[in-house]
C-alpha cells in the first residue's frame, strides 16, 4: 500500500482528538452539561477539568466547547496558554485565539474582526496575519481590564444568538506558578458574581491537580472557585471504541487481538492511544490489524517517544545499556508498571541480578538528577515524575519481551 493511498491518518498524537473521533466520558460529560446549563440561563460558572498527562483534557473540553456552542449557544473560545507565566500573555494569547479561530459563521467572524480590527495586520487565504506590536503594546492594559474586555467582545457577538460565552484557559502549567494569577481568577470570579448584570461566563481551567493546588496554596480561596472534572483512563469498551471507529475512517479494521495488545500497552491513556494508532497507520500494508501488526507498532510507539517527546539527555540515559534491564525490569513487572503507581526498591531488587542490583544506587541517584523520579510517600518509593518515561519503559518492555520470546511475570 503506497503512502497516497494510505489518505489522512486518524490519529493525533500531538493534539486534541477530533470531535468527530471524541468517545466515553459519560460521567464527565454529564457533570460539565450542568454547569454549561446554568451558564446559559444567566448564571456564572467555573470548572476545572483535571487528571494527568495525556489523559485527554483537551479533548474533552474542545468536545464541550463544541456541544455548549450548538445545544446551549455559549460562545466558545479555547486559549492555550504554553509558555505563558503572565496576565500579560493570557491577554495576548486570548486576543490572537478569538482572531485565529472564529466560530466558524461568516458573521461572527466578521464581527469579532472588526472588533478587533487594530490587531490585524492583514487579511490572509486562511485568516489572518497579527500585527504583533500592536498586540504586545496594549497586552498590559488588556491584562487589568481583562473582565471588561471578554463582556465586550461577548456583547458585540451575542445577537448571534449567544446565550453565553465559554472560555476555556488550557495548557496552564506556567501561569498557574503566578501568584498573581491566582489572585486575579478569584477576583474576577467574585466580582462577575455580585454584579447588576454578570457575564454568563462558563470558564474553564485544563490542567494537572498539581497545578489547582499550586493556585490554593497561592491563595487559598481559589479551592472554591472550581466544579473539579476528573478525567481517568478510558475503559476497555471505550478504548475499543475509539480504535474501531478511527481505523473506519480510514478503511481499515483491526481484530480482536490485536485490540487487547493495544489496551494492554496503552491502559486506556488516549494520548498513548494516539500515538498507537499513529504508528500501526503507517506501518500497515493491507488495511487489516492484525496482533503482528500491532506488536510492531508497539515497537515503533517507543521509540517515537523517546526520540519526539523525551529530551535528548532523558532519551539517552534510558537507553544506555548499563540502565536498560534495570528500566525493563520495572516495565515487565506489572505491579511496578502502572502509570503514575510508585514502586518500592525492594521490589525492584527481586527482579535484578546480583550484578544489577550493585548498579542500582547509582542508577537511582541518575534518574533523580534528572528529575525523572521523585520520592513516593513511603520510605525506599520511587515514581516517574513524567509519565511520558513511565509509558516509554512500559514500551520498551514490552517490545523487548515480545521479541525475545518471554512470557509476562
Amino acid at each position: 500500500m503506497n503512502l497516497e493511498s494510505k489518505g489522512r491518518s486518524p490519529f493525533n498524537p500531538s493534539q486534541p482528538v477530533p470531535v468527530d473521533l471524541f468517545v466515553g466520558r459519560k460521567p464527565q460529560i454529564e457533570r460539565f452539561l450542568r454547569s454549561a446549563s446554568q451558564t446559559a440561563l444567566g448564571k456564572p460558572q467555573q470548572v476545572y477539568i483535571a487528571g494527568p498527562y495525556g489523559m485527554g483534557k483537551s479533548s474533552l473540553a474542545a468536545y464541550m466547547k463544541s456541544y455548549c456552542q450548538e445545544k446551549y449557544r455559549l460562545w466558545g473560545v479555547h486559549v492555550f496558554l504554553g509558555g505563558a507565566d503572565g496576565l500579560e500573555e493570557m491577554a495576548f494569547k486570548t486576543v490572537e485565539t478569538m482572531l485565529k479561530t472564529p466560530a466558524g459563521q461568516p458573521s461572527l467572524t466578521e464581527k469579532i474582526r472588526n472588533a478587533l480590527a487594530k490587531y490585524i495586520e492583514e487579511l490572509e487565504l486562511m485568516g489572518v496575519k497579527l500585527n504583533v506590536a500592536a498586540l504586545k503594546a496594549d497586552s498590559p492594559n488588556l491584562s487589568l481590564g481583562y473582565s471588561s474586555f471578554l463582556e465586550s467582545m461577548f456583547r458585540r457577538v451575542q445577537d448571534e444568538g449567544f446565550k453565553g460565552m465559554m472560555l476555556i484557559l488550557d495548557e496552564i502549567n506556567g501561569i498557574a506558578g503566578n501568584p498573581k494569577f491566582a489572585y486575579f481568577l478569584k477576583s474576577w470570579v467574585d466580582s462577575n458574581a455580585v454584579s447588576a448584570a454578570p457575564l454568563p461566563l462558563l470558564l474553564v481551567l485544563c490542567g494537572v491537580e498539581e497545578r489547582r493546588r499550586q493556585m490554593i496554596k497561592s491563595h487559598q480561596p481559589v479551592e472554591r472557585i472550581f466544579d473539579i472534572v476528573d478525567v481517568d483512563p478510558l475503559s476497555r469498551e471505550e478504548h475499543d471504541d475509539f480504535f474501531q471507529r478511527a481505523f473506519q475512517q480510514g478503511a481499515m479494521t483491526i481484530d480482536a487481538d490485536a485490540l487487547e495488545e493495544f489496551y494492554l500497552a496503552s491502559s486506556g491513556y488516549p494520548k498513548f492511544m494516539h500515538i498507537l494508532g499513529n504508528a500501526v497507520f503507517w506501518l500497515d500494508q493491507d488495511g487489516r490489524i492484525t496482533f503482528k501488526d500491532a506488536l510492531e507498532a508497539i515497537r515503533e510507539g517507543a521509540l517515537e517517544v523517546g526520540r519526539r517527546f523525551l529530551e535528548p539527555q532523558v532519551y539517552q540515559a534510558l537507553r544506555s545499556k548499563e540502565y536498560l534491564r534495570i528500566l525493563r525490569a520495572i516495565g515487565e513487572t506489572p505491579h511496578l508498571a502502572l502509570f503514575g503507581d510508585a514502586f518500592h526498591k525492594s521490589e525492584l531488587e527481586e527482579e535484578l541480578t546480583e550484578s544489577e542490583k550493585k548498579k542500582l544506587p547509582n542508577f537511582l541517584n541518575r534518574m533523580k538528577k534528572l528529575h525523572l523520579l521523585e520520592p513516593g510517600e513511603g520510605r525506599g518509593e520511587y515514581r516517574f515524575s513524567n509519565p511520558l518515561v513511565s509509558y516509554y519503559i512500559n514500551l520498551e518492555a514490552t517490545a523487548h519481551r515480545q521479541q525475545s520470546g518471554r512470557k509476562e511475570k
